[in-house]
């Protein structure tokens, strides 16, 4: 049977290439929203963090009504260290849409994204996005994406691929660059024309492939996946199976089904072959599982998902202001919130630590893991996290670590100071080529040599560089790479920083603190621009004597301090510190916070 009435595909670009803000797009003009609905911008993504930062972290599902074609439209990550959810979310799909940016043609994401779809073999839609802005290439970047689809060995069918020219913001496609569009009506037309419907045997037994994962506090895990095979009804007797794990065979209940109706969840009675369906009622359900009617139980093939490459230690926050900004402090709810992670983030891994208050937490990059932080903070939790370290593998007898490609997006005078920096952290240069006034490179290097990196490039590029990483694989280890060129300024004494000490010890570097926030001896209150650290007095009041009162000298003048992001913090912390996160701050600290201690673990090494 095929299903006319029905369009599954995914939308996949480079981080920031547009894609949320066209399915926005889509969404208003198939009549999802009445006329007169305010709906914020960007409304697929409905966390925080994805809001504030503009990037996409998990897939989503939403649906349009396109004259009698419902087209099932899922939402995916461009970022590198979501790629998982990529590979996974493909399954569920006929075609996509790839989308890219007018001005920066193909990425390094779009490359990564564009190869899983030709390798699943699915139709290709090319969406060259932002034709409005003022420095847009059109026909250039169609060379390119025609180049990028050769050198993936694309079929003579995906490269006659059709072409669609969109503006997201403004809501306008077309078929051809020259001509303006004036709604999104021939990008809608070419998805009902050219992606294929499903089909599939609607009497056949049972058969969903699960490829992503909800969680609720109130029915527990949700499946996603889309109907290989059969009906899937309420209440009905399933089996879960696994394609790698043969052993795995358990007898559940289905207890409830939705389907997307716009960006809402709409409860069905059941759904055919073809829908792309959320159910509930399968307790350890897992992404890659099959649930298939008991009378035929065959598990679907199935990537297995990408491994971490990162680790940091999670551990109870033990610094004297320990306790005073948090909601939950103790070993037992960071643990539990922790492993509560892994019923949503199957790219995680969390395991206890050498102590009863520490946890090893295992991700796809620091910007994962980055982002569980800020996540649990801002629920309350107060804890402390380690420097992060890559996971070294044992491949044959030798010793290997993992490596990006990265590529480096920079202003043509800029590139030397980018060759400069990439010689000690052991980047291999692969191609440089111009494109109009800027350079891109790109390199391979280890994934320790990015550490710390991402703060010297914008400060190097003058903030005009663009800079993403691909995770290339595993190779033989590369030697020992210099982690920072700088040290830190520890304050000496608990109290309260005050304008004349930090008068005194600004001249020592650049300080992180106020006049008036309070100070634990121990803590890191700013950067020295030597490689050793400093003990600095930032609570030292000025000396009252008979001849001068505390305020007659002239007013000191105190250089504003440099305020870290936590993602900015993770990169500064050295190999002896550790990062304070509580809800309301965020503090460097050194692991020995007491002076003399500290100088003698320095003086055993």
């Amino acid at each position: 049977m095929k299903r006319d009435e029905l369009r599954n595909i995914a939308i996949i670009a480079h981080v920031d290439h547009g894609k949320t803000t066209l399915v926005d797009g889509m969404l208003k003009q198939s009549g999802t929203f009445r006329e007169n609905q305010v709906v914020q911008e960007r409304v697929m993504d409905s966390n925080d963090i994805e809001r504030e930062r503009g990037i996409t972290i998990l897939a989503k599902n939403a649906s349009c009504q396109y004259g009698d074609v419902k087209i099932n439209i899922v939402d995916t990550p461009g970022h590198a260290d979501f790629g998982g959810e990529v590979e996974r979310v493909l399954k569920m799909v006929n075609g996509v849409l790839l989308l890219v940016d007018a001005a920066e043609g193909p990425m390094p994401q779009t490359r990564f994204v564009l190869s899983k779809a030709l390798e699943l073999d699915l139709a290709v839609i090319i969406v060259v996005n932002k034709i409005d802005r003022p420095d847009a290439r059109v026909y250039e970047v169609i060379d390119e994406v025609l180049e990028l689809l050769m050198d993936l060995g694309a079929s003579d069918e995906q490269l006659d691929s059709p072409m669609v020219f969109c503006s997201g913001r403004d809501g306008t496609a077309s078929y051809s660059p020259d001509k303006e569009g004036t709604d999104l009506k021939p990008l809608l037309d070419t998805i009902v024309d050219y992606i294929k419907a499903p089909q599939g045997d609607p009497q056949g037994p049972t058969s969903v492939l699960v490829s992503s994962i909800d969680y609720n506090e109130y029915v527990g895990r949700i499946a996603v996946g889309r109907i290989e095979r059969g009906t899937l009804k309420q209440n009905q007797e399933v089996v879960v199976c696994d394609y790698h794990d043969p052993d795995l065979k358990s007898k559940a209940k289905i207890t409830a089904i939705y389907q997307f109706s716009g960006v809402n969840r709409t409860q069905v009675d059941s759904a055919t072959v073809g829908d792309i369906v959320m159910f509930s009622g399968i307790e350890n359900v897992n992404i890659g599982n099959t649930v298939c009617s008991p009378e035929l139980v065959e598990p679907i093939p199935f990537v297995k998902i990408s491994e971490p490459t990162v680790e940091m230690t999670f551990s109870v926050n033990n610094s004297p202001f320990a306790g005073r900004e948090g909601k939950f402090v103790t070993s037992r709810q960071l643990r539990e919130r922790l492993y509560r992670e892994l019923l949503r983030d199957v790219s995680l891994r969390v395991s206890d630590g050498d102590s009863a208050d520490s946890f090893i937490v295992c991700g796809r990059g620091e910007m994962h893991l980055s982002i569980l932080i800020e996540n649990m903070r801002r629920e309350g939790y107060e804890f402390q996290v380690s420097t992060p370290k890559v996971l070294m593998r044992d491949i044959d007898g030798q010793k290997c670590e993992p490596y990006e490609e990265l590529t480096i997006d920079v202003p043509a005078e800029m590139s030397g100071a980018v060759m400069e920096k990439m010689g000690p952290r052991k980047g291999e240069l692969q191609s440089m080529d111009p494109m109009g006034s800027r350079m891109r490179m790109v390199f391979i290097i280890p994934e320790r040599g990015l550490f710390g990196y991402k703060n010297e490039f914008l400060t190097d590029t003058k903030g005009e560089g663009i800079l993403n990483t691909l995770f290339h694989g595993y190779a033989p280890f590369k030697g020992e790479i210099p982690r920072r060129n700088y040290g830190s300024l520890i304050a000496f004494e608990t109290g309260e920083a005050v304008t004349y000490g930090l008068y005194n010890a600004q001249e020592r570097g650049t300080l992180f603190i106020d006049p008036g926030e309070a100070v634990y001896a121990g803590m890191v209150v700013g950067m020295s621009p030597k490689a050793e650290d400093i003990a600095v007095n930032v609570c030292k009041k000025k000396h009252v004597t008979n001849m001068r009162a505390s305020g007659s000298d002239e007013a000191l003048r105190l250089t504003p301090p440099r305020k870290f992001s936590l993602e900015e913090a993770l990169e500064f912390l050295g190999e002896d510190e550790l990062l304070e996160v509580t809800p309301k701050n965020i503090r460097i600290r050194k692991q020995i916070l007491d002076h003399a201690q500290r100088m003698r673990a320095i003086m055993k090494k």
